[in-house]
């Protein structure tokens, strides 16, 4: 297996809602952005795979060299192989990949997050960096448009959040932030124990308010000169956007279920916006 074949197959692998807008992009671009996430997804598979937290912080520190040894000419890893000859062209820097491993370390160093400020620094890491890596390789040529990426990258984290309620919690983990829990009443026993009560109700509906709320404020900031070359960043809006529609019209049953979008309604919605331009 190549190492192209190896990002493809990660990539897909993962039925992830970003594989569908990959789909509509130029090859070089294609190939960049199909490298980048399989690199984000090896980072991702460590914290989430590696049982024994000893073991999945060496394993993260192998990537740092790895990192490393790409930049410097000798990458090791079939991602490090696929990404390296299209990072320069795509603004990829070696902070980029870092970033990404340093927030995903957060998973077993941290389980809890006070307040909304930490959990942004958080999501900064693990998914305002990504998107603006992304944004660098579709094309960005304002300045403004990092902001944009930023905040929409922010919103798909929360979506993210709100959506593995349940699943976080079978691993011990809580992103809501403990001020939030606090107003509403929510004691994180509950959470980790999966037990719906009214208060949890009203807490998620006020999550899915504040995540809905950075998508209309990532558009708002995206300039008019560079909506064409975001478009794939605005399909994948498109489908995370309405995936947190849905969750909120189930009235947000995540502690026992996890909603999701069927593949074919994901390419159907990536496709509106390629086509159509419009969510």
């Amino acid at each position: 297996m190549t190492p192209q074949q190896y990002v493809q197959a990660k990539a897909a692998g993962s039925g992830s809602s970003f594989y569908y807008a990959f789909l509509f992009l130029p090859p070089m671009k294609r190939a960049a952005i199909t490298a980048f996430y399989a690199f984000c997804r090896e980072i991702d598979d460590v914290v989430d795979e590696v049982k024994e937290p000893g073991v999945a912080a060496q394993t993260l520190q192998w990537w740092r060299s790895e990192v490393a040894r790409g930049f410097a000419g000798d990458p090791q890893h079939p991602v490090m192989r696929a990404l390296m000859p299209l990072a320069a062209p795509h603004g990829i820097d070696a902070s980029h990949l870092l970033a990404v491993i340093e927030g995903c370390e957060k998973d077993l160093q941290q389980t809890r997050y006070l307040d909304f400020h930490e959990l942004q620094n958080y999501c900064h890491l693990v998914a305002g960096v990504v998107g603006e890596v992304a944004a660098r390789i579709f094309g960005q040529t304002h300045p403004q448009t990092i902001a944009y990426a930023h905040t929409l990258g922010l919103a798909f984290q929360l979506t993210n959040i709100i959506r593995d309620v349940g699943e976080d919690a079978m691993r011990g983990r809580i992103y809501l932030p403990v001020h939030d829990l606090q107003q509403f009443d929510v004691k994180s026993s509950d959470v980790l124990q999966r037990r719906a009560t009214p208060g949890f109700q009203a807490l998620m509906q006020f999550q899915g308010e504040r995540a809905l709320g950075l998508y209309d404020q990532a558009l708002s900031l995206l300039p008019a000169q560079d909506w064409r070359a975001q478009k794939p960043g605005l399909m994948m809006a498109s489908i995370y956007r309405t995936l947190l529609q849905e969750i909120a019209r189930a009235q947000y049953p995540v502690l026992q279920q996890r909603v999701a979008l069927t593949p074919l309604r994901k390419f159907w919605l990536a496709w509106k916006m390629q086509a159509l331009g419009r969510f």
